[in-house]
C-alpha cells in the first residue's frame, strides 16, 4: 500500500539506476525499450517510489510512441499537472503527488472519451496484476476490474 517518499540514499538504494534517473531528475526513457509499453495484463498501475495509485489497465491504450499511455488516471487526485518549459517547449509534465516522482507528460491527442494522452515513463511504475490486488492492499480497486469483466462478459 502507498507510503511516504524515501530519502534520496534510500531510493538510490532501492531503484535501478533508471528508475531514479526518470523518477527523481525527470528523465525520459527510451521507446519501445522499456517494460509496460506492450503490456496488456489487468490491473493497476502505482508509483515505483510511493505505491500510491495511478493508472489503470482500463484506460491504457497503443499509442504507437513506445511508452505506456492512458486516456485518464484512475485516481486523478494522485496524479500533478504542471507546466513544463525545458527543452525549448511547452508541456505539462505529469508528477505522482504523495511521491512527487516524474512520471511524464500529458498530451491533447489521446482517444476518447477524454481526447488526453499521459505519455508515462515504464520506469516511473510498479504494476500489480488484478488478482494481487487485495494482497497487496489494493482491495479497493478488484471492483473496477470486476465490473469490466463482467462488462466483457455480457459483450458490451
Amino acid at each position: 500500500m502507498p507510503t511516504q517518499k524515501p530519502t534520496d540514499p534510500t531510493l538510490a538504494a532501492k531503484l535501478s539506476p533508471m528508475q531514479f534517473q526518470v523518477t527523481q531528475c525527470s528523465a525520459t526513457e527510451p521507446p519501445f525499450r522499456n517494460e509496460f509499453w506492450d503490456h496488456h495484463e489487468s490491473g493497476l498501475y502505482v508509483d515505483i517510489v510511493s505505491g500510491e495509485p495511478l493508472f489503470s489497465s482500463l484506460h491504457k491504450f497503443d499509442s504507437g510512441t513506445g511508452w505506456p499511455s492512458f486516456t485518464q488516471p484512475a485516481v486523478p487526485k494522485n496524479v500533478a499537472e504542471v507546466r513544463d518549459v525545458s527543452h525549448f517547449m511547452v508541456r505539462t509534465e505529469v508528477r505522482s503527488v504523495g511521491g512527487d516522482s516524474h512520471l511524464g507528460h500529458l498530451f491533447d491527442d489521446g482517444p476518447g472519451p477524454t481526447g488526453m494522452r499521459y505519455c508515462i515513463n515504464s520506469a516511473s511504475l510498479r504494476f500489480i496484476p488484478t488478482q494481487e490486488l487485495a494482497a497487496e492492499g489494493y482491495e479497493k480497486f478488484v471492483p473496477l476490474f470486476e465490473d469490466q469483466a463482467r462488462r466483457n462478459a455480457e459483450g458490451k
